[in-house]
């Protein structure tokens, strides 16, 4: 399994929405993403530092995607 790069939330955000994902709400800091059509969620803490590989792979989880389609996303940008 290839490693997790070092990603910021605006890269996560790009990713999201390309993959169907809006903008449902904020919540202080975090940007909570909503997909109608698998109905699923994605929360987004937005900080200026990279997101840590624990929070990353949560996330990717909670969308229902695998690090391989994020590490495909980044290599193509």
């Amino acid at each position: 399994m290839p490693k997790l790069p070092a990603v910021k939330p605006r890269r996560i955000i790009q990713f999201l929405e390309q993959n169907g994902f809006v903008l449902d709400h904020t919540s202080g800091s975090h940007f909570i993403f909503y997909n109608p059509v698998c109905r699923r969620r994605a929360v987004v803490p937005q900080h200026n530092r990279d997101v840590p590989k624990g929070t990353l792979m949560s996330l990717l989880r909670e969308a229902g995607f695998t690090r391989e389609e994020l590490i495909d996303f980044l290599a193509g940008m």
